[in-house]
């Protein structure tokens, strides 16, 4: 059985709450990645995706301007969903359709050790591991 912490991605990358959308575009944009957590006081209180971005800011006519001042927090989903490291990726499909999220944190004894996203769990593994 393929555990969380096989697929994930151990870069996580945050900034923090204050941080204009726009900002936090950039980062995904020279990262290659489609989300960023967010932080507050060194604790991780949310996150915010492309579609984040696309649906509640640009779609929602907060673009031009405006989108320079739109801080992360605004838009950001919380809490974030999390799960233990080594839990089978089927469960980390289940819990991702119940909470309606593409990524989740991945648990290393109460610490996130990594990222999971739905792209994650499309990575080509054999079929006898599930």
């Amino acid at each position: 059985m393929v555990q969380a912490r096989e697929l994930m991605k151990q870069d996580v990358v945050s900034v923090q709450t204050g941080t204009p959308v726009v900002d936090a575009a950039k980062v995904m944009r020279e990262r290659k990645i489609g989300s960023v957590f967010v932080k507050q006081n060194g604790r991780i209180v949310g996150i915010v995706t492309e579609p984040d971005i696309v649906r509640k800011v640009i779609g929602a006519g907060q673009g031009g301007y405006s989108i320079y001042f739109v801080p992360v927090e605004e838009i950001m989903s919380s809490p974030v969903i999390g799960i233990d490291e080594h839990r089978p990726i089927t469960e980390a499909a289940d819990l991702m359709e119940k909470h309606q999220t593409r990524h989740l944190t991945v648990m290393k004894a109460g610490a996130i050790v990594g990222v999971l996203s739905v792209r994650d769990l499309l990575r080509p593994t054999s079929i006898d591991e599930f």
